[in-house]
């Protein structure tokens, strides 16, 4: 599994040599309006075991200080200088494609214009004032308006676009709604380019965060593979899934190369346990993490002891799966891996 840490015998621990621990938000910290249960408190040990914690957001609609005041909430110590959020990231990409102080036209809320403004950029709202570019970034108000004036700037090859982030669902307190990629979609149709994206699985948004907070070593929190794992991976960062959002079981098991966790946790309670690394039999048949052992035989995965907990059994069963070098599509997998 590409495990990082020191080893102790047949375990590691997640923050072994880490410098600083990076979260993301809904999923990991918060669900809806309610904090995750133990979240809260194995962030705050995290930080008063003298690591840097910081948060890191794909949702363009907040301000930083916004997310730092929802934080606070929940018992967090949290200053705006310790959320690095999508529109952060896409005004450092801006700053490469115009010139300073040109004028932007911005599809979004106010956690995006306020950004703009503070990278000295000049806000606009309608095409017919000539944008050097457009920037892009989901807030609940955007409709066709928005998006038909980005199509009428973009139309001119010569007007830059950047997205905040192309997530096509994000979680809202009755469910899962469409995300900043199906907007950014709706304009691709209109104008047949696409954007520069900034924020994750990009690595901008990573790097950011890795330069605020002066981290070498740092790991990441997320609950999805395709943009916190994805990115993670990319920006050279540990990876680490806790399935208290999106990804869950099933998922995992069926990762792609590029999106697999060094860490798979129940909660972030775990993040203080000893970690079992994985062992392969001689023949390479069975996997073996604390007392589960998952067996691959042809196309066939079969739990060949479920052992003490399900949260080592799944992590027999990625690593059976992932070291296997065989697609999941093809694979005959034991429903007691997953369900």
């Amino acid at each position: 599994m590409g495990l990082f840490g020191r080893a102790r015998g047949e375990v590691v621990h997640p923050l072994d040599g880490v410098d600083a621990v990076l979260a993301d938000l809904d999923g990991v910290v918060y669900q809806g309006a309610g904090a995750i249960p133990h979240a809260v408190d194995a962030l705050n040990r995290v930080a008063a075991e003298g690591l840097r914690v910081g948060y890191i957001t794909n949702n363009a609609s907040r301000t930083d200080a916004q997310v730092a005041g929802h934080l606070s909430e929940f018992g967090l110590a949290v200053a705006p200088e310790d959320v690095v959020t999508s529109p952060q990231a896409a005004m450092r990409v801006m700053r490469t494609l115009v010139e300073p102080g040109a004028t932007v036209l911005v599809v979004g809320g106010v956690g995006l214009s306020s950004e703009v403004e503070k990278a000295g950029f000049v806000v606009t709202r309608s095409a017919e004032d000539a944008p050097a570019a457009v920037v892009q970034g989901f807030a609940p108000d955007v409709g066709w308006t928005q998006l038909a004036e980005a199509a009428f700037a973009l139309h001119d090859p010569a007007v830059q676009w950047v997205a905040t982030n192309t997530d096509w669902t994000i979680p809202v307190a009755r469910g899962v709604a469409p995300g900043n990629g199906t907007l950014v979609s709706a304009v691709h149709t209109a104008v047949g380019r696409l954007p520069v994206v900034a924020g994750k699985p990009e690595t901008t948004i990573f790097e950011v965060a890795a330069e605020r907070f002066s981290a070498a070593n740092a790991a990441f929190i997320g609950d999805r593979l395709d943009t916190d794992t994805m990115g993670a991976k990319r920006a050279g960062l540990r990876a680490i899934h806790v399935l208290t959002g999106i990804d869950r079981a099933k998922q995992l098991l069926a990762a792609p190369k590029d999106s697999r966790p060094d860490f798979i946790l129940d909660d972030l309670r775990q993040l203080f346990e000893p970690y079992p690394v994985a062992r392969t039999s001689k023949d390479g048949v069975e996997t073996t993490v604390g007392s589960s052992v998952v067996s691959v035989r042809g196309q066939k995965v079969r739990v060949e002891k479920a052992g003490e907990r399900q949260i080592d059994l799944l992590r027999a069963g990625c690593a059976a799966i992932w070291n296997s070098g065989m697609s999941i599509h093809v694979l005959d997998v034991d429903p007691a891996l997953y369900s």
